[in-house]
């Protein structure tokens, strides 16, 4: 997974009555744009983040996502 500041994670939800949420990445702490991610929700809440299979991050300049491998 590769990723830059500024892009988007969509977090799939897991269970029921948990949907999808999007979190903006504010920081790229890996290397070469892997993880872990400085991720800010909507609420504004920042966490550190190792995305897993059921994210996609979405880069601004582009329409289609690109899935997690």
């Amino acid at each position: 997974m590769h990723a830059s500041k500024g892009d988007r994670l969509l977090v799939h939800g897991r269970t029921v009555g948990h949907g999808d949420h999007m979190v903006e990445i504010v920081e790229v702490l890996g290397t070469n744009g892997e993880p872990p991610y400085r991720i800010r929700a909507e609420d504004g809440h920042e966490t550190i983040m190792w995305p897993g299979p059921d994210c996609v991050v979405q880069h601004p300049k582009s329409t289609e996502p690109h899935t997690i491998h």
